[in-house]
């Protein structure tokens, strides 16, 4: 499984499409991106399921 990969994502705040990087060798984990458009802290969600499928949520500080 490639470790470092791009996903796309809407910013929870302006809803731009962006880009984040995820380093996925740490297993789950939770972290803040600043969104490259609007700079609003996007709290983001990695989770990696028994057969190493990643699924990545992007939701507001403030949610």
């Amino acid at each position: 499984m490639q470790q470092l990969q791009e996903f796309p994502i809407n910013c929870p705040y302006c809803g731009e499409n962006i880009t984040v990087l995820v380093d996925a060798s740490s297993g789950g984990q939770q972290y803040y991106e600043d969104c490259q458009v609007c700079c609003a802290p996007i709290f983001i969600t990695l989770e990696i399921d028994e057969e190493g499928k990643i699924m990545l949520s992007a939701r507001r500080d403030d949610e």
